[in-house]
């Protein structure tokens, strides 16, 4: 039994030929990074986590946050050039540490790119309604809100869910000029507040620089500071990791895929830190806890046109986010179908647009239905703890690889390791350790449903079973 929980997949097999069409270049690979990054963090939480949690000094917030992702960044650019494969964490994990641990991270990851792009969907929702509102053309609130709050259907967060699905199917490169395009739209819109705000700046709205301290508890529980804003700004980094699921889709992955992870990495962080600076030096951090704070605060001081141009491009960062996040899904969900612990069914690909359309749509369909009718929440925090679990296996998979198998080709191998990848582990680890209670009672939960489907169904589907 215990064999059996702990088989792991030869990294051989990671790169078998899959049918997935050889397209994407480095140059692709950094921009699907920053379509998935830059949106819902840079666009909605630098305001939250200023406001609320961190001050002006949610620039440590991203700093903080940054740093972990940076040594979770060199671990999959190391796993993603000597393991490969399409399942990301997951497929590092079966390579690692054996099929139990692979089928917990792949069924994290699910519910971690599962529930972003459903949240994402509905905060693009919001800005798609505002701009209709602007030329006279807002929709019906019935139309615009999920039945528990008042409303019918999410009708915008579901249609344009639906028609990302559509893009998906035609094909991975045609999405990803989808993805340039955009990139360089909400790029534009973020040039545009630093040059308005960099004029305009008041170095006495960043005093008290650190108005919460670096961590604390209130009375009715809330977790405050540096510490605190830096759990919940980590949002802002979930995506990067969605490069790793296009190594089957890479021209030269063993050297692009790194790549395109660090260098998106790095760019966003230098991104992160001068906007949030600039946000809070242009407005008290008290005016900042809206769902809006570049747009808002460009509005308090007096810019409308600029405002409605980064507004435009909100809605072009956050498609980007959702697109690539969906992409990121489906490939995982691909690539456990391919290994037998899901069914078949999901690891078919078209032959005429190399694509897995089945399990695009599923993801599409139930996405949607997810983003139209159930308003998300405090769900969103279980990204957060999702993506930091598999970072954390990520980190001690490079640990364990370099020890089984010390002979295995690297062409890029993590610096000073094992100390990058211990610090890795730790730092994500001590992230997860700030989110609130409720969320490791739902992850939980989600978590135990996982290990109930893998005993009933996917240790006996096992392609490795019958190896």
């Amino acid at each position: 039994m215990f064999a059996q929980l702990f088989r792991t997949k030869p990294v051989e097999a990671h790169r078998e030929g899959t049918g997935l069409k050889k397209c994407l270049s480095v140059v692709d690979l950094t921009l699907l990074g920053i379509g998935a990054i830059i949106g819902t963090g840079i666009f909605v939480l630098t305001g939250l986590a200023a406001a609320h949690q961190s001050g002006p000094a949610v620039v440590l917030s991203f700093v903080v946050s940054g740093i972990a992702c940076a040594f979770a960044a060199l671990a999959y650019a190391e796993m993603a050039a000597s393991v490969g494969g399409c399942g990301s964490a997951y497929g590092y994990s079966y390579a690692a540490f054996g099929e139990i641990v692979a089928w917990v991270i792949g069924w994290i990851l699910l519910l971690e790119y599962g529930v972003s792009v459903a949240a994402v969907a509905n905060g693009w929702s919001g800005y798609f309604n505002n701009a209709l509102s602007a030329i006279g053309l807002a929709l019906p609130e019935q139309l615009t809100k999920a039945p528990s709050l008042g409303g019918v259907v999410n009708l915008p967060a579901l249609m344009i869910i639906l028609m990302l699905m559509i893009m998906l199917i035609i094909g991975v490169k045609q999405s990803a000029k989808l993805n340039a395009a955009m990139v360089f739209i909400k790029l534009l819109a973020i040039s545009i507040f630093v040059a308005v705000a960099s004029v305009n700046v008041h170095p006495a709205n960043w005093h008290p620089f650190m108005p919460f301290g670096w961590y604390s508890t209130l009375p009715d529980g809330k977790t405050v500071g540096v510490l605190a804003g830096a759990s919940m700004v980590f949002f802002a980094y979930v995506g990067f990791d969605a490069v790793s699921t296009a190594v089957e889709e890479a021209h030269n992955p063993q050297k692009d895929v790194p790549r395109g992870i660090i260098y998106s990495l790095a760019f966003c962080t230098l991104i992160y830190i001068i906007v949030s600076g600039l946000l809070t030096g242009i407005v008290p951090y008290t005016e900042l806890g809206v769902s809006s704070p570049v747009a808002h605060a460009l509005q308090l001081i007096g810019y409308n046109w600029a405002s409605a141009l980064v507004a435009t491009g909100v809605i072009a960062g956050l498609t980007t986010v959702m697109l690539v996040l969906y992409y990121g899904l489906t490939r995982i969900i691909f690539a456990m179908s391919r290994d037998g612990l899901l069914s078949p069914f999901f690891s078919q690909v078209n032959p005429k647009t190399h694509t897995p359309v089945r399990v695009i749509v599923m993801c599409g369909i139930i996405v949607a239905t997810i983003a139209g009718f159930i308003p998300l929440g405090e769900l969103a925090e279980l990204v957060n703890i999702g993506t930091l679990a598999a970072f954390v296996l990520v980190c001690g998979g490079v640990i364990m690889l370099r020890h089984r198998q010390p002979d295995l080709p690297r062409p890029f191998k993590n610096p000073l390791s094992p100390l990058f990848p211990i610090l890795g582990m730790l730092s994500c680890g001590s992230l997860m350790g700030f989110l609130p209670s409720q969320t490791w009672l739902r992850f939980s939960v989600w978590l135990t449903i996982g290990v109930i489907v893998y005993f009933v169904y996917s240790m006996h589907h096992s392609k490795l079973k019958s190896a």
